[in-house]
């Protein structure tokens, strides 16, 4: 497909989820400054972002069916997941849910080999720069989101995370904190390291922040080689982040 030489390209991939989703129209609606593309892994998915050519469909365990997408791109943003899905004849109302994940979707495969290969990709395809979502809670092996589905969801997430800073591409590895369905660009966003934000009571942030926060990390060099905790404050209670440089910059942190 024709791309404008001009900008850069830049592939999002788990483009049919909530937050991959926000960040494909970032990217549409910035087309003065981005070529976007995004890879959703069925027909349906992207049937339902709008099904435009700029759309790809692959499986990221599949090397062979997105390598191809990869090539020629600038950077890519990573928000694959494995998701866990409540178990059939669980009733919540009556006891608490058990989970499970899909046959050959467990955690290890997508989040672990699954990322593995992207990195893997982008690294052969000279991609400049990745930005990986993942998610608060991976330093403490209990945590309760490791205990769904007996996936070891954060786990996986840390071993790629770990993958991607060992590889040498310029990475931003953004972990999350709870994502709010709410609007972006009205709060403070913080960062931190090591979980120390789930000590406190700002411990969660809009999808669309972290939306944001992706593509603001393409365009700054403080942004890269750097992994952090991202939150935010209530909605009202400090100003909202617009200086995406000097939030960059109090990150210190590598891993």
């Amino acid at each position: 497909m024709a791309t404008d030489s001009n900008k850069p390209t830049i592939l999002v991939t788990g483009a049919g989820g909530r937050t991959g989703q926000i960040v494909y129209n970032k990217l549409k609606e910035r087309s003065n400054h981005f070529n976007g593309r995004g890879l959703v892994r069925t027909e349906e998915s992207k049937q339902t972002i709008g099904g435009a050519d700029d759309v790809f469909v692959g499986d990221i365990r599949d090397p062979d069916s997105f390598v191809p997408v990869i090539q020629g791109i600038d950077a890519l943003i990573i928000l694959t997941s494995a998701v866990p899905k409540m178990k059939p004849g669980s009733n919540p109302a009556l006891q608490k849910p058990e989970f499970c994940f899909e046959e050959g979707a467990y955690p290890e495969q997508v989040d672990w080999i699954g990322q593995k290969n992207q990195i893997d990709a982008a690294k052969a395809a000279g991609v400049k720069q990745i930005v990986v979502v993942g998610s608060m809670g991976g330093t403490n092996p209990d945590h309760p989101l490791n205990s769904l589905g007996k996936g070891n969801i954060l786990v996986w997430k840390r071993k790629a995370e770990q993958y991607l800073a060992d590889s040498g591409i310029p990475y931003t590895i953004i972990r999350a904190g709870g994502l709010l369905d709410k609007p972006g660009g009205v709060r403070e966003l913080l960062v931190g390291k090591d979980d120390e934000l789930l000590q406190t009571e700002t411990r969660t942030v809009p999808r669309a922040d972290v939306a944001e926060v992706c593509l603001q990390a393409l365009k700054f060099e403080e942004a890269k080689f750097k992994a952090f905790d991202l939150a935010s404050k209530a909605e009202g209670s400090g100003a909202p982040t617009t200086d995406f440089r000097a939030l960059f910059s109090q990150v210190t942190t590598r891993f």
